[in-house]
């Protein structure tokens, strides 16, 4: 480079030549057939290179020369064409010594003789036959890859002066698809399908994307069903506190706990997974405590087996949501499935405490995955009969009632011939099985106590989800005689509204009714401030299914208040349990669905490993009907001797009398038994030597 710009003309010319070797080398590169551009199919014709005039002054001539020395030294094709118009007096190359051999002077041969002798196609088979030759050193006075084409000055002025091509270039298609505005249009495209896409998975799923979407959970009518996996959460800032002495620790924080717990266990611990299962959200915070609740009693046992008894086997829990009243638990459990597929560390669910009228599906999508289920407060009678990886701790709705009819009978046997009828909720879009096996099972206690059947009622939720009682307990009340026991077949919610209506219904007000009804009652906080006024002369039995005070471990409630204070915010105020002494009956626990759960999950827990040795999802179905878990809050859980397809037993459970007294509610545990128990309720005075808390008394 120094020695071209110094003057040097050897230097000069092998600068040019480096450059043109470059240029061809460069065209040469971008017309590869194979190129993945496909630059090769739509460039069609090679470049054309022209030179209005090319003579030695203005370089033209040089370039020409060294374009063709260039080709004959590398031997190797090249797209460039050029065309030029060289002045008849121009000489391409310089004049060589006298003499030169016939052929190989580098004179152009007179235009006229060249046409007539060979012709333009003559001319250019000639040119391609000597092609190869004229490549060779000993005619290096030639310039083989020039093609002299003769035109006479007259021909260039007028010949053809007239034509001129107006056609426009046919573009073919791959020029088309590889022309800017067509890849502008592509891009635009493709940014509007990406848009697009990432708005529908968006809206899909939980946590969609149009790259890395969570398909662990998806959107259903606005409600983030399935498992919370990766950055979905399902409490978050859920506000909904616990009653009680666990106010102040509210949903959101009992969620942030279990992924704090989650995410201490080490990537080489050994551990199992547990799904609960069960309704996380709804459309008010208020209604999201059952989940709150039966999710606190699992966090308590998982902190219990990491933390406090620090086990080699850690816990890991995963929530999954079913949507309000669980009207989406098909869903649910099919998320479940595929995420049980693909990570075998899941041992199986705990929850589903909701009975629907798609329960028993979704049981079965789960046991198609080889899940078993440990059910909190499930209460469903065929459950047990039709599915063998169902595990309940809730006394089902035919034991429920054969326990109420202990109390109904005495009740009968005090007024002969009375009536006794059975007010229930219908099935509608909110699925509710609960519900239908309530009214079917106490009408047939009814009738085996004694009392003579009335002709049962039903009523339907308005669109705002009120129960509308007004119409059948219109008719309950103007029948004669007037019912004295009425089986209420519904929710808790709305029994406020049945027990306003007992006492301002003509017929009913006044008279002494004696209202039963099933475990869903469990769920209220009457004793917490919640609406409930019970009518001086009314009086409310119901099921419960948690016997916490027969198991009596106080140590347990004790403990779980302390573990739950370190939830509360900083500063937060503390509030003390309200009888040390009896710390069931306070309000964070006598709902009874913290320690189902808690107790559930133990159970699934302690089936789930084989000494310090975690096991599969099947081996843990198995190990269920193996051991039974004394020490319990609700007393002893087990399966062990429990048949498949079969109704399982010992169950604990008691009956609680509810009734209006002084201003207050009052709640009065009547009878029951503890967890393991298979005493049966009886009538006073009793069979000698039984439980006195198996003995059911009437005030």
């Amino acid at each position: 480079m120094v020695a071209a710009q110094a003057g040097d003309a050897t230097a000069r010319q092998f600068h040019l030549e480096l450059r043109v070797l470059a240029l061809l080398e460069d065209l040469r590169e971008n017309f590869r057939p194979r190129a993945l551009d496909l630059r090769r199919r739509k460039r069609t014709v090679p470049p054309v290179v022209y030179l209005p005039r090319a003579t030695e002054e203005d370089g033209g001539l040089l370039l020409l020369r060294t374009l063709s020395d260039v080709r004959s030294r590398r031997s190797e094709v090249d797209p460039l064409l050029v065309l030029a118009a060289v002045p008849a007096a121009e000489r391409l190359r310089p004049q060589v010594p006298a003499d030169p051999e016939p052929g190989t002077a580098p004179h152009r041969p007179d235009a006229d003789d060249e046409e007539g002798a060979y012709g333009a196609d003559a001319r250019y088979q000639r040119w391609v036959t000597n092609l190869n030759a004229g490549q060779s050193p000993g005619r290096a006075a030639t310039l083989p890859w020039i093609l002299y084409i003769p035109m006479p000055a007259d021909e260039l002025r007028h010949r053809h002066s007239a034509q001129h091509s107006t056609d426009r270039i046919r573009r073919t298609p791959a020029w088309v698809l590889w022309s800017r505005p067509c890849l502008a249009v592509v891009l635009a495209l493709g940014l509007a399908a990406g848009f697009l896409g990432n708005r529908y998975l968006a809206g899909r799923y939980c946590e969609g994307r149009l790259l890395g979407s969570n398909t662990d959970s998806g959107l259903y009518d606005g409600e983030c069903v399935g498992v919370a996996t990766g950055n979905v959460r399902l409490a978050q800032g859920n506000t909904l506190s616990l009653s009680g002495a666990g106010k102040g620790v509210t949903f959101d924080a009992v969620e942030r706990a279990i992924r704090a717990e989650n995410a201490a266990i080490g990537p080489r611990e050994a551990h199992v997974t547990i799904v609960y299962a069960g309704p996380v959200t709804a459309a008010r915070q208020a209604d999201t405590r059952k989940g709150l609740e039966e999710i606190t009693g699992v966090y308590l046992y998982q902190h219990y087996a990491n933390v406090s008894t620090d086990q080699p086997t850690k816990i890991k829990v995963l929530l999954a949501n079913a949507g309000e009243n669980m009207l989406h638990v098909l869903p649910m459990a099919r998320h479940i499935a595929d995420l049980a597929r693909r990570d075998r560390s899941v041992v199986g669910v705990v929850g589903m405490g909701r009975d629907t009228t798609e329960t028993e599906q979704a049981a079965r999508i789960l046991k198609g995955a080889g899940l078993p289920v440990v059910s909190t407060t499930n209460s469903g009678s065929h459950l047990a009969r039709r599915l063998s990886n169902w595990f309940g701790l809730a006394a089902t709705d035919e034991e429920e009632a054969n326990a109420l009819k202990v109390v109904a009978r005495q009740l009968a046997a005090r007024e002969k011939g009375a009536q006794g009828v059975v007010l229930s909720r219908s099935v509608g879009s909110e699925k509710d099985f609960y519900t239908t096996e309530q009214a079917r099972v106490g009408k047939r206690m009814l009738a085996e106590a004694g009392f003579a059947p009335a002709p049962s009622r039903t009523y339907r939720l308005s669109g705002e989800g009120e129960p509308e009682l007004t119409t059948p307990i219109g008719y309950i009340c103007g029948s004669r005689p007037v019912p004295k026991a009425l089986y209420f077949a519904g929710r808790v919610e709305d029994v406020p509204n049945l027990m306003s209506q007992l006492g301002s219904t003509p017929g009913c007000s006044g008279r002494g009714i004696t209202v039963f009804t099933g475990d869903d009652l469990t769920k209220s906080n009457y004793e917490e401030g919640e609406a409930l006024r019970i009518p001086d002369e009314v009086t409310l039995y119901h099921f419960a299914l948690a016997p916490m005070d027969l198991a009596a471990t106080t140590g347990f409630y004790i403990d779980a208040h302390r573990v739950l204070m370190d939830l509360l915010p900083a500063g937060a105020r503390r509030t003390a349990l309200t009888d040390p002494a009896r710390p069931w009956t306070d309000g964070l626990f006598s709902s009874g669905q913290t320690v189902l759960s808690y107790s559930a999950t133990a159970v699934l827990y302690r089936a789930a490993r084989n000494g310090d040795v975690p096991q599969t999802a099947a081996e843990t179905w198995a190990d269920l009907r193996w051991h039974p878990n004394p020490n319990l809050p609700v007393g002893t859980v087990g399966f062990a001797g429990s048949r498949p397809y079969a109704d399982q037993r010992g169950h604990g459970y008691e009956i609680v009398r509810v009734s209006y007294d002084g201003g207050e509610v009052r709640s009065v545990n009547v009878c029951g038994r503890p967890a393991g128990s298979d005493a049966p309720l009886t009538a006073p005075p009793g069979p000698a030597g039984a439980d006195p808390h198996t003995i059911c008394r009437l005030r």
